[in-house]
């Protein structure tokens, strides 16, 4: 077995698996954990996933937003704040009161703010990259652990936060999952997840920001939405004329042990996803980012709440359709998430994902209207 132990605090890079030489990202240090197959490039501040590639991909075509790689493209200045790709929001998954503000705690929690301690081994074939921090202010302990085996494009990530109070709280979490331009295309790249209910995120006219297409706090049937000028929508792909921004959530499909959320480009045959228990991550909240430059970002954030929103608007609320908007976190106690990440191609006719299950030692994601299934082996468990 190999082991290392490394602080990923300033300017120390580190190449695991089997990447070699040293690897940054936008400049900045960066962890590669990498097999034969694939590469997921992460962010010491925050664990952040910033880049997924395929080894035998010439285009190296990473289905993650990259706000550096897109200012830089467009040529303007960018105004990147530490956020990028998928990225970790707890404890808290919105804005912050006057109080809070004062005490130093930044929207979206404290973790994706946090530079974290590496620990790392490989064996049997399997690679185990142990992130942890400590959450001053929320006073919680992170530990969030990425396994890739051999042969695999399956990155497991188990996530463990631990209160280092003595009494029971509400706790906010988030996994801010974002595809970004070139692979999110207008109206060629597909979303899907199993969504029991949808809803409109409310907003009040005349704000600032992108033009709304959708109307205010209006409840729909994913993925098809009302359009504000009375024709109906269809989320699943970006339009074909770009200039817009609007927010809705889903409620996933409780039934099922395990949902996911996917975007296929149909043009470039290549899909990601991410598959999670509704019972941890009950909401997907679809956040469209759509200028007409062309660059766009859309969140498909799965989270304990609808929509990313102030601590004490959340406890008001409690909850939304029976479903409660945080989790609790008991008194000096631990409580958990698993997520898997995958990245792959599809055949050129697969253009809708209608299930992914995890069966017989393999991801499997069908499109029931094709008639086709793609199956990534993996040894991960949900």
């Amino acid at each position: 077995m190999r082991k290392r132990t490394t602080t990923l605090a300033a300017a120390a890079t580190v190449a695991i698996a089997f990447a070699a030489g040293p690897v940054m990202f936008e400049d900045r240090p960066a962890v590669l954990i990498g097999n034969e197959k694939i590469e997921f490039t992460v962010l010491p501040q925050g664990t952040m996933l910033a880049r997924i590639l395929l080894k035998d991909d010439i285009s190296k075509m990473s289905p993650l937003w990259d706000p550096v790689r897109e200012a830089q493209e467009a040529k303007v200045r960018s105004t990147f704040s530490g956020e990028t790709g998928h990225f970790l929001c707890v404890d808290g998954f919105g804005g912050v009161s006057k109080e809070e503000q004062a005490a130093g705690l930044p929207g979206h929690g404290e973790a994706h703010t946090r530079n974290f301690a590496l620990d790392s081994s490989y064996t049997d074939g399997e690679g185990v990259y142990t992130f942890t921090t400590d959450l001053p202010i929320a006073q919680e302990h992170v530990t969030r652990t990425m396994r890739l085996r051999n042969g695999e494009q399956v990155l497991q990530i188990d996530t463990e936060i631990e209160s280092g109070i003595g009494f029971d709280r509400p706790i906010f979490w988030a996994e801010h999952a974002t595809i970004g331009a070139p692979f999110l295309e207008p109206e060629v790249t597909v979303v899907d997840m199993p969504a029991a209910r949808a809803k409109t995120r409310p907003y009040e006219p005349g704000g600032k920001g992108a033009p709304h297409r959708l109307p205010s706090d209006v409840e729909f049937k994913w993925p098809v939405a009302p359009g504000l000028n009375g024709s109906h929508i269809n989320l699943r792909a970006a339009p074909k004329s770009p200039n817009s921004g609007d927010h809705t959530t889903a409620l996933m499909d409780a039934s099922r042990k395990n949902v996911y959320v996917t975007a296929i480009n149909t043009r470039r045959h290549l899909m990601v996803g991410w598959v999670f228990r509704p019972a941890e991550y009950p909401w997907v909240q679809n956040w469209e980012f759509y200028p007409s430059t062309g660059n766009l970002a859309r969140g498909l954030e799965f989270a304990t709440l609808p929509f990313d929103l102030p601590r004490r608007q959340v406890i008001e609320q409690n909850s939304m359709w029976g479903t409660p908007l945080y989790r609790w976190l008991p008194a000096k106690s631990k409580i958990s998430s698993r997520v898997l990440v995958f990245y792959t191609r599809v055949p050129a006719a697969m253009a809708n994902v209608d299930d992914v299950r995890i069966e017989n030692g393999a991801i499997v994601v069908e499109d029931h209207a094709a008639k086709l299934s793609v199956k990534l082996q993996t040894k991960a468990t949900m």
